[in-house]
């Protein structure tokens, strides 16, 4: 037997799509953006400013190393405080309704009348949620902390996507170097597949945003692109005024 729900519900809405967090999306287009650009910019200015094939891939594997483990533990760290600190709000919030029930209720009606609802309604919404402690917590967490309990941080899962994710990224920029033993043949190699990616990367997250997918895939290609003028701004001002590189020539 069909339900309401059946004759409207629309299965190209992502709300009625099994999705990933979204929080774990954010790291993992983060990461891989990240280690796209900072591994593009760094490795293209070492590249022009010393056009020595084994320093490039030295630094490109510290950088990727050094940078993928720093983004998973800022993930992690970062992910955990905001966890820690919902927690201690409900925590607070749960003390509040045992000691003030009736205070907390009163606050609670105020929170329906203010998002719209009569207050005799409110009344009666409030009064059966406080009979039930499970749901008078769930309703002060969303209406007042702004929290919802179910969806909140997990701080593994984030380091864990967003330190592969800055491996995968930092990688593709990387490779031409693999490659192509000619440093100077492989900086546009590798600005180019890098840009590239970006661009499939945003076009990508279209996916889950519903936007057109060329228009996402060219706003992350047109805000990162920068880093690899940036880095072979500096290589080539490095190189010509640095003073040792003088002293020997």
């Amino acid at each position: 037997m069909s339900s309401v729900a059946d004759f409207h519900r629309n299965p190209d809405y992502i709300h009625h799509q099994k999705q990933p967090r979204a929080s774990l999306i954010r790291e993992v287009v983060f990461g891989m953006e990240d280690g796209l650009v900072s591994t593009m910019g760094a490795v293209t200015g070492i590249a022009a400013g010393t056009h020595d094939h084994f320093i490039v891939v030295l630094s490109g594997f510290v950088i990727i190393a050094v940078e993928s483990i720093s983004m998973a533990v800022g993930s992690y760290l970062s992910s955990k405080s905001e966890l820690e600190i919902d927690r201690r709000k409900l925590f607070e919030e749960t003390t509040e309704l045992k000691k003030f029930p009736e205070e907390e209720r009163i606050e609670l009606v105020d929170m329906y009348v203010k998002d719209g609802w009569e207050r005799s309604l409110a009344t009666q919404m409030a009064e059966a949620a406080s009979k039930n402690k499970k749901l008078f917590l769930q309703e002060m967490a969303y209406r007042e902390l702004k929290i919802i309990p179910e969806k909140m941080e997990q701080p593994i899962q984030n380091g864990i996507a967003m330190g592969i994710a800055y491996v995968m990224g930092g990688s593709i920029a990387l490779a031409p170097y693999f490659l192509i033993s000619r440093v100077a043949a492989a900086i546009p190699w590798s600005v180019g597949l890098t840009l590239a990616a970006l661009f499939i990367l945003g076009s990508i997250t279209a996916k889950f945003s519903k936007r057109l997918w060329w228009k996402a895939g060219l706003e992350m290609l047109l805000l990162a692109s920068a880093a690899a003028g940036i880095g072979y701004l500096v290589g080539q001002t490095v190189e010509k005024f640095w003073p040792g590189k003088m002293i020997i020539g």
